[in-house]
């Protein structure tokens, strides 16, 4: 999304917060030369593929909200990326009324709040800046599936609300799936025509166990500019006209 002047003024108000968290928590990091990845990894010794930081993941238990940082293999990274979280929401934290995709192979977990959504991949680039968003297959993070829509009803419940491991880094990744939700959005919608293509084409298999079908969609992102592009839309919100009475007038006045 390149233009973000047609949402509504509140929306941008939410997203400019948003990034004002985000820059304030880059900000206090790196007064002592820090970043929201080296919090999670401090203490931890070597930095070992696929291995979960912090190990046990980051579980807020009151909106039920976790995330990890992890890295494949060098050699398996787009060139720049360092490792990417993972984002997710538990049952017990999403708004009523949703329920998993009726697959022909779902199995309900054992536990009531064990079948979680992946929400967003956030890659990180080796200075500890996010540079891509990205949507995964089922099989990717073992998540229970759910439809596009009820995911994107997920999102303002992702909220960790806590100061272990990193109160910084846990403001931080809330904040920015905040601050990027309609890219977010766009990339979920388009994570299910994906499947859905990938599956017409391929009409014997099962297309959520596709090991050639990882990422479902990227984007590249930028703190600074998305915060730039919130910044002007909110500054022409403004002058927007609206009716009433008959006559013409501009929000802001």
């Amino acid at each position: 999304m390149g233009d973000l002047s047609a949402l509504p003024r509140e929306e941008l108000q939410a997203l400019a917060e948003a990034g004002s968290e985000v820059r304030t928590c880059r900000r206090v990091l790196a007064k002592t030369g820090d970043t929201v990845v080296g919090e999670l990894l401090r203490g931890n010794g070597t930095l070992y593929e696929w291995r979960h930081y912090p190990p046990g993941d980051v579980y807020d238990a009151e909106y039920h909200a976790q995330y990890y940082y992890h890295c494949h293999p060098e050699d398996e990274r787009p060139a720049g990326d360092h490792g990417h979280f993972h984002t997710f929401l538990r049952p017990l934290g999403m708004p009523s009324g949703i329920a998993p995709a009726p697959l022909t192979d779902y199995q309900p977990p054992p536990g009531d709040n064990d079948a979680l959504s992946h929400l967003i991949g956030v890659a990180m680039d080796t200075a500890g800046a996010p540079v891509r968003l990205f949507t995964t297959n089922r099989w990717v993070t073992g998540e229970t599936w759910y439809v596009a829509a009820d995911v994107v009803r997920m999102l303002d419940g992702f909220v960790i609300d806590h100061a272990r491991p990193s109160w910084a880094t846990n403001r931080w990744i809330t904040a920015l799936v905040r601050l990027f939700r309609p890219q977010i959005i766009e990339l979920l919608e388009e994570r299910d025509r994906v499947i859905a293509r990938r599956a017409a084409e391929r009409p014997d298999g099962n297309v959520y166990e596709d090991r050639d079908l990882e990422v479902t969609s990227q984007r590249s992102i930028n703190v600074d500019d998305q915060i730039e592009q919130v910044t002007m839309a909110l500054r022409g919100s403004r002058r927007r006209p609206f009716f009433a009475t008959g006559q013409a007038r501009f929000a802001g006045e």
